[in-house]
């Protein structure tokens, strides 16, 4: 395979010329920056087809799809270890169940539970606190939720003293 060197960045496959995309192209065509399409590159999720002698990374329509199914894999809220499993379901989906991607597709799923279960917690004790204050204009001498914070600050300061003198 033979790099062709012209402003159309084409590389010669056989007889058939196969367009190929800078990053900045394939930056605009996917909506990723430059920056994070440089950081997955960095995580290995994805990586150029070719590099120009001047160090230029060259990306094909392949390349583009992986890239586009690592942003959804992103926008859903899968990391990048488990995006990196699925890439290696994705490469090689004949050596791989569906209880594979099903068993990441759950474990993210329990993460997503559990922070929606923190979420509401927090919520909750948010409206709380809204609901016991009068938010007026008068100074914040008295708030009631400055005292529930430094309340609870005096809590978590005495369970750390207490903590401590357990452990000697």
């Amino acid at each position: 395979m033979a790099l062709i060197r012209s402003e159309g960045r084409e590389f010669e496959q056989t007889s058939k010329r196969i367009p190929m995309l800078k990053i900045s192209e394939l930056s605009a065509r996917t909506g990723l920056s430059t920056h994070t399409l440089r950081f997955y590159e960095k995580h290995g999720l994805i990586s150029a087809s070719e590099r120009s002698e001047a160090g230029y990374r060259y990306y094909s329509d392949t390349d583009v799809r992986r890239v586009e199914f690592v942003r959804s894999a992103r926008h859903i809220g899968f990391s990048l270890n488990d995006i990196s499993e699925l890439l290696s379901i994705r490469v090689d989906k004949s050596s791989h169940s569906c209880q594979d991607v099903t068993d990441i597709t759950e474990a993210k799923l329990e993460e997503v539970n559990t922070r929606i279960a923190e979420l509401q917690s927090m919520q909750q004790t948010l409206q709380i606190l809204l609901d016991s204050c009068c938010g007026g204009p008068e100074s914040a001498t008295h708030c009631s939720i400055m005292e529930a914070l430094e309340a609870e600050q005096e809590r978590e300061i005495e369970q750390g003293l207490r903590s401590g003198s357990h452990g000697r």
